[in-house]
């Protein structure tokens, strides 16, 4: 092996010490992409290519909005559409571009206590899980999934506020499914952590296949002009590595080994 020139190892020095003056990039995301076991597989990969050093914040979409309007994320990870098209009004994100979809399904019991498999709409199971005053665990975190079920709550024309079946658990989707499963109730998840997690759950499928369980992800980079703290550059890193061809292969077979389907669907090409 011939030795390391003088020049090759300043070259490698320059390289060690840009790739350490960078400051750590803030990623705000929701609790499903990293339950789900998805950024235990991208993150190391992004940090291998770029260098950046990656600080994951997983919470729900409208925690990681709030953070982004703040300035303490350089970028987000989310699935709130109406919350990001209103981030994006108001000027705090510079680009949002789609990276993956799953769905949402309604969860049970074993025996569908409440009956919601016989329901031929969405609308129709939750007017169903209020009527028969079912348990129901909510997320109740602003999370992207907690949006998406106030309009499922709205569309049905039943305010489930206040009711003793009807509670509110403030955690993640991994956490909430545990809760629903030891309290044999009802909840409302997305695909990917359901199916992350289903081994040690009781809980099984009562509706699915609707177009209003659709589950988009979005890559939004926070606008440095409105926010001149965060890293543009390592947001912009980040976002074109999500969208880009290997990721997305990588996003379209996870899942598939382990669980025997795929936990999400890529978006970006």
């Amino acid at each position: 092996m011939k030795p390391i020139s003088r020049w090759g190892a300043w070259l490698c020095l320059a390289i060690l010490l840009g790739a350490a003056s960078k400051k750590p990039l803030i990623l705000a995301t929701t609790t499903s992409t990293q339950d789900s076991g998805l950024l235990d597989v991208l993150v190391p990969m992004f940090e291998a290519r770029t260098g950046y050093e990656v600080k994951t914040i997983a919470v729900g979409s409208g925690q990681a909005l709030v953070l982004g309007r703040r300035g303490e994320a350089d970028v987000l990870l989310v699935h709130s559409p109406e919350a990001e098209e209103k981030f994006m009004a108001e000027g705090y994100g510079s680009r949002r571009r789609a990276v993956m979809h799953n769905d949402f399904v309604v969860l049970g019991p074993g025996g569908d206590p409440a009956g919601v498999r016989k329901t031929k709409t969405t609308a129709e199971a939750f007017r169903k899980l209020a009527a028969s005053e079912a348990l129901f665990f909510s997320r109740g975190d602003d999370s992207g999934t907690h949006a998406l079920e106030k309009k499922l709550w709205k569309a049905s024309a039943t305010d489930p506020a206040g009711k003793k079946w009807y509670q509110e658990t403030g955690l993640g989707m991994g956490a909430t499914l545990n809760i629903a499963a030891e309290k044999k109730g009802y909840t409302l998840s997305d695909r990917g952590t359901f199916l992350a997690l289903k081994k040690g759950l009781t809980l099984e499928v009562a509706r699915e296949g609707d177009q209003s369980l659709l589950n988009v992800y979005h890559v939004i980079e926070v606008d440095a002009a409105k926010r001149p703290k965060v890293s543009a550059a390592g947001a912009a890193a980040f976002a074109e590595f999500m969208v880009s061809e290997p990721v997305q292969r990588r996003i379209k077979d996870f899942g598939i080994a382990k669980f025997g389907a795929p936990l999400f669907f890529p978006d970006a090409r």
